[in-house]
């Protein structure tokens, strides 16, 4: 069961439990210890609605000033400390047994175009982004980090064909091969605008699955997560993609699923009143820097 719940402007919480700030806020403290923190509360939020998954941290490095769409959700403008505060969130999510999932591979902080309404396009070559946007996730992956979300960017220096999240360069070369992942892989939501103005959602899940995705992300209609579910199945019986592919996802979802001793019995858990007060003692140190 899983939530965007970043803090900041993505917030999914009702207004009886206190917000948690922006990351950049906690990034201008420059103090992993407050960033750690941050996770271990944004944890105890999502458990409160029974949440097990918390599409977090943003590790989105925030180099493009004109960004529709990260802005304040990235934790700075430098790769050092988007690594450093981004892990300290990521181990501070998983201490409460929340399973972290870092986006929005391969990086959206250098986009002028909001990929919810249109898809952007990022002209840099492999070297450009090894150089900066790579940075806070290979940090991630070589902290074993448990699922990394892949955004709807098209990099045509890499891929002129497909966006990252349909792209087997990216996902499959690049995340799995280079950088050695071999967590879960799921992708942005596949109903936002860069895809659905630009592909077919079944041609998108087709190719999604063959570049090495292990979960589609599909919101606001049964009918599209239905249509994605037939596809799959009919690729599968007509043998477009093999069943052998669909098994290395099911191993690495029921692996995670076994790390976390997930469970169809699991409820809600939490103290609301106690949260609230640790989230304002934790505010004051924020505002205290």
């Amino acid at each position: 069961m899983s939530v965007d719940q970043e803090g900041g402007k993505v917030s999914r919480m009702p207004e009886t439990v206190e917000s948690i700030p922006s990351s950049r806020k906690v990034g201008e403290t420059n103090d992993s210890a407050l960033a750690e923190t941050m996770g271990e509360l944004l944890a105890r939020q999502v458990q409160l609605a029974g949440f097990n998954v918390d599409f977090a941290p943003v590790l989105d490095v925030n180099s493009n000033p004109k960004n529709p769409v990260i802005g304040d959700r990235s934790f700075g403008s430098s790769a050092e400390l988007v690594s450093r505060m981004g892990i300290a969130e990521m181990k501070g999510l998983r201490s409460e047994g929340i399973i972290p999932v870092v986006k929005h591979f391969p990086g959206h902080g250098d986009t002028s175009v909001d990929s919810h309404l249109d898809l952007p396009v990022v002209n840099k070559t492999e070297k450009q982004l090894a150089e900066l946007e790579w940075i806070p996730f290979q940090a991630a992956v070589k902290e074993q980090v448990e699922a990394v979300m892949v955004a709807h960017i098209l990099f045509p220096k890499l891929d002129p064909d497909h966006p990252a999240s349909l792209s087997d360069v990216i996902i499959g070369e690049h995340l799995r091969g280079k950088f050695k992942y071999d967590g879960v892989v799921i992708t942005d939501d596949l109903s936002m605008g860069a895809i659905a103005k630009n592909f077919k959602l079944d041609e998108a899940a087709l190719a999604t699955v063959k570049a090495g995705s292990d979960i589609l992300l599909v919101a606001h209609s049964y009918e599209s997560a239905k249509t994605i579910f037939d596809t799959l199945m009919s690729a599968v019986k007509s043998g477009k993609i093999s069943e052998s592919r669909i098994d290395e996802s099911v191993y690495r979802i029921l692996a995670l699923k076994q790390q976390y001793k997930l469970s169809d019995d699991q409820k809600a858990s939490g103290d609301l009143k106690q949260l609230n007060a640790d989230i304002v003692d934790w505010r004051k140190e924020i505002d205290a820097r």
